[in-house]
């Protein structure tokens, strides 16, 4: 079959825009002829590439999570599946592999480098080097996924080391991570401590553009972030005009309802806005992930895979079609990739919990001065806070006058005893909300104000093997992720819907965190700065050690 697709042709890699007609057949770009004097309404370009993200964060499986990327332009995705895989190891890396080829929409995952991705926390299953290996070899995966472990890079840990040996002997790019390094440190985690020029080239984890150049400066190419809870776009996004060559575009976690508005383009156009050149901006969109990781994705040219996409104009950049190997995928607003059949893989293996079980006793009714991990809307860092503990009957309580709340994390993997914090800027004035999405071990996060209301929320959870869920006078509300304890296999739309019903039950709990459930899943992500917490006991990113609860 032959198909012909007419309009402005923005062709960004001469950095011209011409009228004509691509010309596609079986999936391949056989001709693009321009036609002189012709008057098009709408232009086509290549297909946006997400050069970052955890697909699972969107809580779809992937045949899920592209019926909803493709409405915006997006026909591949850089996937790092290390959540799933910190669940149920290389099985649940396959599973996201199988269920991705099930639809016509470019998946390329990863090999996680980092499960579990530290020592100091309860992780469902181990990914070795040999695993990386056959991962490589056996399933054709084509980078190593962001190395979480920058402090291994740093003193030559021999597990890390031997994965990124393994990467450099078949000739694979490592993805890095490595929030706040600069300087000495940075260069040498770029060079893996081998002196010999970038080995770890990306990273998508920079929250100031003083930090990014520094990377820039050693030959790191970085990803600016706009996801859920992380939005880096605005410090970051000034690279375009000095190093389009050196930017790639990511959303890193997308939750369901912010995939259902926007992805990649939701760049493209505050990048217009603000002025930057077109092409520059196109580039990073959807020609450097391609040269960087090597894709099998077209970039409007005779003889390339047919993946592009047709846009009203070049300033809303409104997708009105896109096509992924010359097949239309999606079509005027409506997703046309069909539903399919996704299985159940779960390792879930903790029993309900007691009210008693979030208790913390202080022996007496003091006050005592205790570390509270301070959340930041729209960053995955913390900080550290010294406050005076609030006791009730000798035990300590949540604050709701100064916004120190209870924190807790419940091993999902058997029934160790909670592991207790407490955290402000949540704001929750009555209720608790829980997660078993809590990166990267996937235990049962929750923050509340009562020991009751957060027994209840993690309780809701562990009826469904997992889930997010709202507790709030004695009930409990539960969007289920059955899917390895962090997905459902329901339809996106409607996951998107039922998310945002327990999204607005959080925010009539009294928080103005603009994702409260998305930032809670990176309070137990340790490998990011500063105070964090694990199913082991609360643990500082920097130093990379566990640290009391009581200041002494």
């Amino acid at each position: 079959m032959t198909r012909e697709i007419s309009g402005n042709i923005v062709d960004v890699l001469n950095r011209r825009i011409f009228p004509g007609t691509v010309t596609i057949e079986e999936g391949k770009i056989t001709g693009i002829d321009e036609s002189t004097g012709a008057v098009h309404d709408a232009y086509l370009i290549p297909g946006f590439v997400d050069a970052h993200v955890h697909v699972e964060s969107s809580m779809l499986v992937p045949s899920e999570f592209a019926r909803l990327s493709v409405l915006h332009g997006t026909v591949a995705t850089v996937s790092d599946p290390h959540e799933i895989g910190n669940v149920l190891g290389v099985a649940g890396v396959r599973y996201m592999i199988d269920n991705g080829r099930k639809v016509p929409f470019k998946f390329y995952f990863g090999a996680p480098s980092c499960v579990p991705a530290t020592a100091f926390e309860t992780a469902g299953a181990v990914i070795s080097p040999a695993d990386i290996r056959e991962l490589f070899e056996k399933d054709g995966l084509k980078y190593l996924s962001e190395m979480m472990n920058y402090p291994g890079v740093l003193f030559g840990d021999s597990m890390v080391m031997e994965k990124i040996k393994i990467a450099r002997e078949l000739g694979r790019p490592i993805d890095g991570h490595a929030p706040g390094l600069k300087g000495e440190d940075a260069k040498k985690y770029i060079e893996a401590g081998l002196s010999n020029g970038t080995v770890i080239a990306t990273d998508h984890e920079c929250f100031t553009l003083d930090e990014a150049l520094d990377k820039i400066k050693y030959g790191m190419k970085i990803l600016i972030r706009e996801g859920s809870a992380a939005k880096n776009y605005e410090a970051l996004h000034p690279l375009l005009k000095s190093h389009p060559d050196m930017v790639m575009f990511c959303s890193d976690d997308k939750h369901p309802n912010d995939l259902v508005i926007s992805q990649i383009d939701d760049h493209v156009r505050r990048s217009i806005a603000f002025g930057y050149d077109l092409f520059d901006v196109l580039t990073a969109a959807c020609i450097n992930p391609v040269k960087h990781y090597g894709l099998d994705v077209g970039q409007l040219k005779a003889g390339d895979p047919a993946d592009l996409i047709v846009v009203n104009n070049l300033k809303d950049f409104k997708v009105q079609q896109t096509y992924i190997n010359g097949e239309l995928v999606a079509d005027g607003g409506k997703s046309l990739i069909q539903r399919v059949e996704a299985g159940i893989v779960n390792n879930f293996n903790t029993s309900r919990k007691y009210v008693s079980d979030f208790e913390l006793s202080t022996g007496d009714d003091s006050s005592p001065f205790i570390r509270v991990i301070k959340a930041l809307d729209g960053q995955l860092i913390t900080e550290e806070l010294h406050e005076p503990g609030k006791s009730l009957d000798a035990k300590l309580i949540s604050n709701t006058d100064n916004d120190v709340l209870k924190m807790a994390v419940v091993e999902r993997y058997g029934n160790s005893k909670p592991a207790i914090a407490f955290i402000r800027n949540f704001g929750l004035q009555k209720g608790a909300i829980a997660s078993c999405v809590a990166h990267d071990s996937h235990n049962i996060i929750a923050v509340g104000v009562s020991d009751e209301d957060i027994c209840n929320a993690v309780n809701g959870i562990i009826d469904y093997r997992g889930g997010i869920s709202v507790a709030v006078n004695g009930g409990v509300e539960v969007l289920p992720l059955p899917v390895a304890g962090i997905m459902t296999n329901e339809d996106g739309y409607v996951t998107a819907e039922k998310y945002t019903k327990l999204d607005a039950m959080a925010k009539k709990l009294g928080t103005a965190l603009h994702a409260p459930f998305m930032t809670l899943s990176f309070m137990a992500l340790l490998v990011i700065p500063q105070l964090k917490l694990s199913d082991k006991g609360l643990f500082d990113g920097s130093k990379f050690e566990f640290v009391d609860l009581f200041v002494t």
